[in-house]
């Protein structure tokens, strides 16, 4: 598992802060957590102030700064040593970074999760899986604190995942975190709650953004679950592009889309973005785990695209004309998303059974797969949390 922060999109973010300089670098790797040390952001974005210096000087910019034009790009995961070429503006929080956080002797968050562990409204409850849920929550939340104080966007903090199919518990859940930021002074415009796209999910999202509680909806491997989610307004729809090429989740609708000629990742971006556009939804749309330039390309137009280091450095490194420079296409646009067609089965007001019904075996095997990964992380989490409690010195 690699021990960095994820980051949102920043368009909720303004990028005039100045972080500190780092000093630490960890990593190691994982596919469903990011714990890097990487300033977390709830969603950065990349300028095209970040190109080389000597393109300044000479009339030639960097293709970073060329497709920085179309959309907001996130970096997947930043070290400390990135931070002057990718600085991050946003936070996520999650059960992988606190992992990442207890598995290393020293970090800047560590009195953040002791702070956590000294709390005496967790250490005095009796049971002790409640204990262990609120050491958990007081731990996101103190160390969501300390990053909102690094980063000039919002912090997105995961909702544990074992709530996924209880619409009022995903909604207690947020209700309480909430409470916790309100007592460390994070103002709720400064936040995102990480929510997995179940029925129940997508449900809690409508009801939490009604009280103007904003949320990010993850895990999102089909055309019903975005739609629903935008009916919902979610403040945010994030997709994983690659993982819906995998081979191992081939099933019939992805083999569809194959023989059609279409990249199936790239597809429901497409058709999710021009849904979102052509119905006025207040969603923004965010497509994560992008294999390469190509697909950076392809998705030029979107909100925000998370891309991974490799694919940044390159961005950063290859060096354009003015001329060339006009040769990167919008791919997305309202434009587009105005003349896009959807049938009628599309345009359906979804419902939980209407959702079951659309969804296809790619992506409920895929959003059970996500799941299973962010519950395995919660509870080693809470094993680890269990093992130092209570903390020494306190």
């Amino acid at each position: 598992m690699s021990l960095s922060l994820q980051c949102p999109p920043s368009s909720f973010l303004s990028s005039s802060s100045t972080l500190p300089k780092p000093r630490m670098r960890f990593a190691n790797g994982s596919s469903s957590s990011t714990l890097l040390f990487k300033c977390n952001r709830s969603f950065p974005v990349i300028r095209a102030t970040l190109g080389f210096s000597s393109s300044l000087d000479t009339g030639l910019s960097t293709e970073l700064d060329a497709v920085s034009t179309f959309s907001e790009i996130v970096p997947d995961t930043v070290i400390f040593d990135d931070f002057e070429k990718f600085p991050p503006t946003a936070a996520t929080v999650s059960s992988s970074l606190l992992l990442g956080i207890l598995s290393l002797p020293d970090t800047i968050f560590k009195n953040a999760v002791d702070m956590a562990l000294a709390d005496s409204s967790c250490s005095g409850l009796d049971n002790p899986q409640l204990r262990l849920s609120c050491f958990v929550d007081k731990a996101l939340v103190n160390v969501g604190g300390d990053l909102a104080k690094l980063v000039p966007g919002r912090v997105s903090t995961e909702v544990d995942a074992r709530q996924a199919y209880d619409t009022h518990g995903i909604i207690k859940k947020v209700h309480d975190l909430l409470k916790l930021y309100s007592n460390i002074d994070v103002p709720p415009e400064r936040l995102l709650f990480k929510i997995p796209s179940t029925w129940q999910g997508i449900e809690a999202s409508r009801l939490l953004e009604s009280e103007g509680i904003q949320t990010h909806l993850t895990f999102v491997y089909s055309f019903a679950q975005a739609a629903a989610a935008a009916q919902a307004g979610a403040s945010v729809i994030q997709i994983f592009v690659g993982r819906l090429g995998t081979e191992s989740f081939w099933r019939p609708e992805i083999e569809a889309a194959i023989q059609r000629g279409e990249d199936p990742g790239l597809a429901l971006v497409t058709k999710a973005y021009n849904y979102i556009h052509k119905y006025g939804h207040k969603s923004k749309l965010m497509a994560a785990a992008v294999r390469n330039k190509q697909d950076l390309f392809s998705l030029l137009g979107i909100d925000y695209i998370i891309a991974p280091l490799k694919v940044l450095q390159s961005l950063k490194e290859s060096i354009i004309s003015p001329d060339e420079k006009y040769s990167y296409v919008r791919r997305l646009s309202r434009e587009s998303a105005a003349n896009y067609s959807f049938t009628p089965e599309e345009l359906t007001k979804w419902d939980q059974l209407s959702l079951a019904s659309a969804m296809g075996p790619a992506s409920v095997e895929l959003l059970a797969a996500g799941l299973n990964g962010y519950v395995n992380q919660a509870k080693r989490a809470e094993e680890l949390l269990d093992k130092i409690w209570p903390p020494p010195n306190v």
